[in-house]
């Protein structure tokens, strides 16, 4: 409840005037059944028929009157309602954005994406009904039951037996719920993750022929929640029937009683009528109350798993240097495992890159790349060892000053919906066009957004799903470069590219005005080999430093990768270059023949 009261309370006025309005609301309508009462008693057994109009006019005046209040409450709650989930949505993004990757992994992405759409929903729609309901349901039966007293105190008694009753059954339903709606609310989580890996891996499911079997496991995950839904359902659907035993059994008691009581002369029809129209008031209210209990219920599921997010604190403390103080790069003994791992993903990396200087990272799949240019941007922390950047421990800088200093083009080439130009400023919204000019074309990309049909205005979709892979990488490359990063990661961001347009996007690179400090990771020996110091890894060990030919005589690793990649051309373009020989001296021997042939015949 404190955390709803933190953004709710900037609608103090909504939330006093929503439920304000609503009991004005039940307040007409608890008048309804005496108008009634008096339309039968003086009106149908009497002979004064002005009567009855007189009354029809109230009634007609208290309906328009509760419409009204009815209408100025849904506004008032709805406005409560919507302004506070939206409060409550941006918190948590900005939440979750603070949070360090280790954090995030630890949540999950879909994990975290239901509890940002759909539990803050499901506490959207709780706080609309309570705002609405929780003075208005309890007014109307407490109000009821008043006003039945005033009517025959001997037949209202009825009354104070039932609520009580129907109390004990909701609160009961309530406690048996609460826990079951979040059972409903991780198996949800479960299907979002299955659904969320199914899309992503959608080609890859297809190229090994994997759907029936990724069809019947999403199925059971989906049968899982199903089971849990009806089970819960079953249990929350309680309180109707319950609700209208207990109210019926108490009408026949009143009916009963009220007969009784008109027959000896206690009581009018229109009296017993009234008693029994409030009965049907409380019933009405009472399911209003069983669908409120409900929603509450779900609600505070849902507020416990946001609760959970906003629990959780960053991994990481932010420094507070916020000088930038040059781009050389240092590794000390560093190492890191990631959370929940038992083995090191990196292992004792010392390593200085100079200003200015370009390091190449290579390695098998999973041999740690990635992790360390991670840990320069200070995704993740080092579990041993430390990293400096300009000399100073990347831990000392605050963070958005850090990674302001530093471009980096992810494995995956991300693209967010916008036009290209939106897409190249994201990170440099005040980039001037000649700086977007430049980095297009050391990025290789100008010329084909120059043959875009709207060039820099073009829109790309989501994901960038319009444009090839070696597009993407170019974009992203781009976008790295407008910004005029002091340190430069492109963590195997050329992958798509051909050998030509590779080479010609290092070589634009180093060009670069800005002079920054490269960090090239790549599985492939000629995107490496003219760097200035070369990283070799091998399972997260650091098992050659050094410059190109230096690591082919002295690192086993790396000469095993360049054979690897280019003994097959050299191979192909000596077999080529000994078919030419052997063909030249064929066609040599086979003219020598012909010559000596005609000399003989002469």
């Amino acid at each position: 409840m404190k955390m709803i009261w933190q953004y709710l309370k900037q609608y103090k006025k909504e939330c006093v005037l929503s439920p304000l309005f609503k009991m004005l609301e039940a307040a007409f309508e608890l008048l309804v059944p005496l108008v009634v009462a008096s339309v039968i008693d003086r009106g149908l057994s009497g002979p004064d028929r002005a009567h009855i109009y007189r009354m029809f006019a109230i009634l007609i005046g208290l309906s328009a009157l509760g419409l009204i209040c009815s209408i100025t409450a849904q506004f008032f709650s709805a406005k409560a309602a919507a302004g506070f989930a939206a409060k409550l949505r941006h918190a948590l993004f900005a939440h979750i954005q603070s949070l360090s990757y280790a954090d995030l992994d630890s949540f999950g992405t879909p994990r975290l994406i239901t509890r940002i759409s759909s539990d803050v929903t499901q506490v959207q729609t709780g706080v609309n009904l309570f705002l609405r309901l929780i003075m208005r349901a309890p007014f109307v039966v407490f109000g009821a039951m008043i006003m039945a007293f005033t009517v025959d105190v001997k037949s209202a008694l009825v009354f104070c037996v039932v609520i009580p009753l129907l109390l004990l059954a909701a609160f009961a339903i309530i406690v048996g719920c609460i826990p079951l709606y979040k059972k409903v609310q991780d198996h949800l989580d479960a299907v979002t993750i299955s659904a969320r890996e199914n899309l992503t891996g959608v080609r890859v499911i297809r190229a090994f022929a994997k759907e029936e079997q990724e069809r019947k496991a999403f199925d059971q995950k989906n049968d899982a929640l199903c089971a849990v839904q009806k089970f819960t359902g079953k249990i929350s659907a309680l309180l109707n029937p319950i609700t209208y035993l207990i109210i019926n059994i108490a009408i026949a008691a009143l009916i009963y009683t009220g007969a009784l009581r008109v027959d000896s002369g206690v009581l009018t029809q229109g009296e017993v009528v009234a008693l029994y129209n409030y009965m049907a008031q409380i019933l009405t209210e009472l399911i209003k109350m069983a669908n409120l209990v409900i929603t509450m219920t779900r609600a505070a599921a849902s507020t416990g798993r946001i609760q959970e997010v906003f629990a959780a604190r960053s991994s990481m403390e932010n420094g507070i240097d916020q000088h930038f103080d040059g781009a050389e790069v240092s590794f000390h003994d560093v190492s890191l495992t990631y959370r929940g791992d038992t083995a090191p993903s990196l292992s004792n990396i010392t390593f200085t890159a100079k200003e200015g200087q370009t390091i190449g990272i290579i390695g098998a799949t999973g041999s740690g790349k990635s992790t360390l240019v991670h840990l320069i941007t200070r995704f993740y922390d080092a579990t041993k060892g430390e990293v400096f950047v300009g000399g100073k421990p990347v831990q000392s800088y605050d963070t958005a000053v850090l990674r302001d200093a530093i471009g980096i083009v992810p494995q995956k080439a991300v693209l967010f919906k916008g036009s290209i130009r939106a897409n190249l400023v994201n990170g440099a919204p005040d980039a001037t066009e000649e700086d977007i000019h430049h980095a297009l074309e050391r990025a290789q990309a100008l010329e084909f957004v120059e043959k875009k049909t709207h060039g820099m205005e073009e829109m790309i979709e989501q994901g960038g799903r319009n444009l090839s892979g070696g597009q993407r990488q170019r974009l992203t490359i781009a976008r790295a470069l407008v910004k005029k990063p002091r340190i430069l990661i492109l963590d195997d961001s050329s992958s798509a590219l051909d050998y030509a347009t590779e080479a010609s996007l290092r070589k634009s690179i180093q060009t670069c005005d800005f002079h920054p400090t490269v960090f090239i990771v790549s599985q492939r020996a000629s995107s490496v080999m003219h760097a200035d110091q070369i990283i070799v890894l091998e399972n997260g060990e650091m098992v050659g430093l050094g410059q190109h030919e230096e690591l082919l005589k002295n690192c086993p690793v790396y000469a095993e990768i360049y054979d690897s990649q280019f003994a097959p051309q050299e191979q192909g373009a000596s077999q080529e270059q000994g078919a030419s020989q052997e063909q030249r001296a064929s066609q040599e021997q086979g003219a020598s023949q012909e010559q000596r042939a005609s000399q003989e015949e002469s």
